[in-house]
């Protein structure tokens, strides 16, 4: 997972909390909203989504480190 990815998944939990502690959001929907900003800022500090894997995605930044490559 890359940064730009952690930042916009933390981002978009703090939102959602803040919604809910401003009663903006309540219910159900809240409850589920805070679920998913829970397993947002999970899935930023373990740089880890299951999700991702099932589908084949990377936000990573690939490192060039193969010097077999190279002649």
């Amino acid at each position: 997972m890359g940064s730009a990815d952690k930042i916009v998944r933390i981002t978009i939990a703090a939102v959602i909390a803040f919604l809910f502690y401003k009663e903006l959001i309540g219910g159900t929907l809240g409850i589920v909203l805070l679920i998913l900003a829970l397993i947002f800022v999970i899935t930023s500090f373990i740089s880890f989504c299951p999700l991702y894997t099932l589908f084949g995605i990377n936000s990573c930044p690939r490192k060039e480190t193969d010097i077999t490559e190279k002649k």
